[in-house]
C-alpha cells in the first residue's frame, strides 16, 4: 500500500493546481488519474483575471501568457456573408472591474495547454502524477483515507480530494448527491478542428437561418494554436455524432462551409448543458473540488475558473493543517467559503447561457469574496471600502507591487499610513504611507490573496494570528 499526505483523484486543472499548491508548501501529495494521459481537448478555454492572478502566484504566469491570447471579436455570418461584429463581453466594463489587477481581460488558453503547463510546474516542484489509476472506492477512519483502484496498490492518505469531474467516482462512493437541472434541452457538440476558409481574427458565429430552433454554430480560433474550437447547439432530439464525418456534417449544415473545409478533427465530445451543485463539499477527510462539486454550462467561462479557485482555497488550508501550524478546524472553512461561491457562479453561468446576463464585471471573478466567512474578522466600523473577506487588490505600496509581496505560500501584513506591529517571522510585511485601494489601516492577507483580518489598530491581531496557527 502506498502512503502519502494527500491523494488527489483527477489530473484536470483542479487536481493539478492543487498539486502545485501543495508541492510548494512541502506537502507530500499524489495525483492519480484514470486516463493514460492528460485531457486532450479545449473544453475550458477562458481564464478570467482572478484565475490569472492565482496562476501567477502558482508560478506559471509567463507560460500561460505565452500559450494564449486575448479573445477575438465575434463575426456574425448569414448565407455566407459577414453581417456584423459581436463582442462577447463589454471591454470597458471588464476594464473597470479589473482596475486593481494586472490582468484586465479574459485570456484564452485551450484547456489541454493549461493542463500541460500546470503538469510541468508540478513536476518542477517534485510533485507526482500516476496515470492509468482509476479510483473505484474508498474507506476512511479517524486517521485517514484508503483509496482503492481498478488496478495497482491502494493509497493511504491523511486526506483525499475528489477532483475527478462531474461524474466523480469518489463523490458517488461517498454517497454525496448533486442537486441541479438541465439548463438547455438541446444537445451540444464541441470539437477541436482545423478549418479552411475562415480567418483567425474573429470568433465566427452562425445563428439559426430561420425562426425555427434549428441550432447554432460558433467556430473560434484557439489562441496559441493552429486550431479552432467548434461549438454547436443542435436541435432538440438530435443524436450527436462525434466522428470526423459527424463534425463535418454539423459544420456544413449550419454554415457556408463545405464538409471538406473541416480538414482535421483532433478531439470531439457531446454534452447536454446542465448545472448541478453537490450537497456537501466535504465528508470526513474527503473534499470535493471542481466539477466533482459543481457542474456549469460552458457559457461565461466560469467552470474551470471556479474549479481552480477551489484548489487555491483548499491548498493553503490543507498545508497549514498538515504541517501542524493550524488546527484541523481550519478545514471546515473550505465548504463554508467555496460552496456559496459555486452556487452563485452556477446561477451566473445559467443566466449567461439563457441570454439573461451579459459577460462583464461579474464574470471576471475579481469581486468575489468571503465577507460572511468565519475567517473574516474586521475590527473597524462598517462602511470602509476594503473589508475582511475581500480580495486584496493589486497596486504599489512604497514602490513595491503588492501582489509580488503576496506571492508565495505565506501570509502578508499590509500596513498603510501607520506603523506595522511586530508579527511572527512567518508573516511578511508590506508597509507604506498611501494606497488608495486599501485606505489607512492594517490588513492581514491570507495565502490565497484575501483579507483575513483588518483593523485601524493592532488590537485583536494577535488573537487572530493565534487562531489560524501563526
Amino acid at each position: 500500500m502506498r502512503t502519502t499526505d494527500v491523494v488527489i483523484v483527477g489530473a484536470g486543472p483542479t487536481g493539478l493546481a492543487l498539486g502545485v499548491d501543495l508541492a510548494r508548501r512541502g506537502v507530500d501529495a499524489l495525483v492519480v488519474e484514470k486516463a493514460d494521459g492528460l485531457f486532450p481537448g479545449s473544453r475550458g478555454k477562458g481564464l478570467q483575471p482572478r484565475t490569472m492572478e492565482v496562476l501567477e502566484d502558482l508560478g506559471v504566469r509567463e507560460a500561460i501568457l505565452a500559450a494564449g491570447g486575448p479573445y477575438p471579436v465575434g463575426m456574425i455570418w448569414r448565407d455566407g456573408e459577414r453581417v456584423g461584429e459581436h463582442r462577447m463581453f463589454d471591454p470597458q466594463e471588464v476594464k473597470e472591474a479589473a482596475a486593481d489587477s494586472a490582468f484586465t481581460e479574459p485570456w484564452m488558453v485551450p484547456q489541454w495547454r493549461t493542463q500541460e503547463i500546470l503538469f510541468a510546474r508540478l513536476q518542477e516542484l517534485g510533485g507526482r502524477v500516476e496515470f492509468g489509476r482509476e479510483a473505484i472506492g474508498l474507506d476512511q477512519d479517524e486517521d485517514g483515507v484508503t483509496v482503492r483502484f481498478a488496478a495497482g496498490p491502494e493509497v493511504r492518505a491523511r486526506y483525499a480530494v475528489a477532483a475527478d469531474g462531474g461524474r466523480s467516482a469518489v463523490r458517488r462512493a461517498l454517497g454525496v448527491e448533486m442537486t441541479g437541472e438541465t439548463v438547455d434541452p438541446n444537445p451540444a457538440l464541441v470539437a477541436d478542428v482545423t478549418v479552411r476558409g475562415l480567418d483567425r481574427e474573429h470568433w465566427h458565429m452562425f445563428p439559426p437561418a430561420g425562426d425555427g430552433d434549428d441550432g447554432f454554430l460558433a467556430i473560434c480560433p484557439l489562441a496559441g494554436t493552429e486550431e479552432f474550437q467548434l461549438a454547436a447547439r443542435l436541435p432538440e432530439g438530435t443524436a450527436v455524432d462525434v466522428s470526423v464525418e459527424g463534425v463535418r456534417k454539423v459544420a456544413a449544415a449550419h454554415s457556408h462551409l463545405a464538409p471538406e473545409d473541416i480538414t482535421e478533427v483532433r478531439w470531439a465530445s457531446d454534452f447536454r448543458p446542465r448545472m448541478a451543485l453537490a450537497d456537501r463539499f466535504r465528508q470526513g477527510r474527503v473534499f470535493l473540488a471542481g466539477d466533482a462539486a459543481h457542474v456549469h454550462t460552458p457559457a461565461g467561462g466560469q467552470g474551470l475558473n471556479t474549479s481552480v479557485q477551489d484548489a487555491y482555497n483548499l491548498g493553503w488550508k490543507l498545508g497549514a493543517v498538515l504541517t501542524g501550524s493550524a488546527p484541523a478546524a481550519l478545514l471546515d472553512t473550505y465548504e463554508e467559503e467555496r460552496r456559496p461561491i459555486a452556487a452563485d457562479m452556477l446561477g451566473l453561468t445559467a443566466g449567461v447561457h439563457r441570454g439573461e446576463v451579459r459577460r462583464g464585471a461579474a464574470t471576471v471573478q475579481l469581486g468575489l469574496g468571503y465577507r460572511e466567512s468565519s475567517l473574516a474578522q474586521d475590527t473597524r466600523p462598517a462602511g470602509t471600502p476594503l473589508r475582511a473577506g475581500d480580495r486584496a487588490p493589486d497596486g504599489t505600496l512604497d514602490g513595491v507591487r503588492l501582489h509580488d509581496a503576496f506571492r508565495g505560500p505565506h501570509w502578508t501584513l499590509v500596513a498603510v499610513g501607520m506603523a506595522a506591529p511586530e508579527v511572527p517571522e512567518a508573516v511578511r510585511v508590506a508597509a507604506g504611507q498611501e494606497q488608495p485601494s486599501y485606505g489607512r489601516g492594517l490588513f492581514l492577507v491570507r495565502p490565497d490573496g484575501y483579507v483575513g483580518w483588518a483593523g485601524d489598530t493592532a488590537a485583536g491581531l494577535a488573537g487572530y494570528l493565534a487562531r489560524v496557527g501563526l
